[in-house]
């Protein structure tokens, strides 16, 4: 059966930082290539899905890179406010990453299970 797991569930890490005054970069890191290689495979994360979380066109949304021998994604958007202007509130781009927590993943719940488990046994 198939159910969602939450990519903050997944990824080992998932962070922004800025690209440039005018830029913001997400990175999505994953611990083992067979989880990022699923989590890759259903398609869920893409510029679309990108510019729906932070409300704008999808033209803003400049690089997307699915990065195999780093585990990871990573994503560049333009800036809604160029870094260090009048009304930005994270010059460096550093608290950005959140709205990326709570993105639905498919997955197997088999596989949730097994990682479940081996999550909560003890070492």
């Amino acid at each position: 059966m198939t159910t969602t797991v939450k990519l903050v569930d997944l990824a080992k890490t998932i962070r922004s930082k800025n690209a440039g005054n005018y830029f913001l970069t997400f990175e999505i890191i994953f611990d083992s290539f067979e989880t990022y290689r699923k989590v890759k495979e259903t398609g869920v994360i893409n510029k679309d899905l990108i510019a729906r979380i932070y409300r704008m066109p999808v033209e803003k949304v400049t690089h997307f890179t699915e990065y195999d021998p780093g585990n990871a994604i990573k994503v560049t958007i333009r800036r809604p406010i160029v870094s260090g202007d009048m009304g930005e509130s994270d010059v460096y781009g550093c608290q950005q990453y959140a709205p990326l927590f709570d993105i639905e993943i498919p997955w197997d719940e088999k596989v949730c299970l097994e990682r479940s488990r081996k999550d909560s046994t003890p070492e």
